[in-house]
């Protein structure tokens, strides 16, 4: 778990702004201190020493994480599938055939 900064306001566009010191990928969980999931990184912008964080909060009242702290959580990042479908054995579609 890695701090990633204090909310600055909640935007009309849906999203918690805060300050960070370091730069989170996107789609990583975050975090309250008590370990409650608030949202995901959805988009970094400003400078590269001090950058901007929106978070899409997934909690009721994101109005009440003005003013907290917020951590990145990578224990909990899924595993990205890609939208990939398991298949059993490497069966692949036949080649078109050839007309006239």
């Amino acid at each position: 778990m890695k701090r990633l900064g204090k909310v600055s306001h909640y935007a009309k566009q849906g999203l918690l702004i805060l300050r960070s010191s370091w730069v989170p990928a996107l789609n990583e969980p975050v975090v309250d201190k008590n370990l409650r999931l608030v949202g995901t990184v959805k988009d970094v912008f400003g400078p590269v020493k001090m950058p901007y964080v929106a978070v899409k909060p997934k909690v009721r009242n994101p109005e009440d994480y003005v003013g907290e702290l917020l951590y990145v959580d990578r224990s909990r990042k899924k595993k990205a599938n890609h939208g990939k479908k398991k298949t059993k054995g490497n069966k692949r579609r036949p080649a078109p055939k050839r007309r006239g």
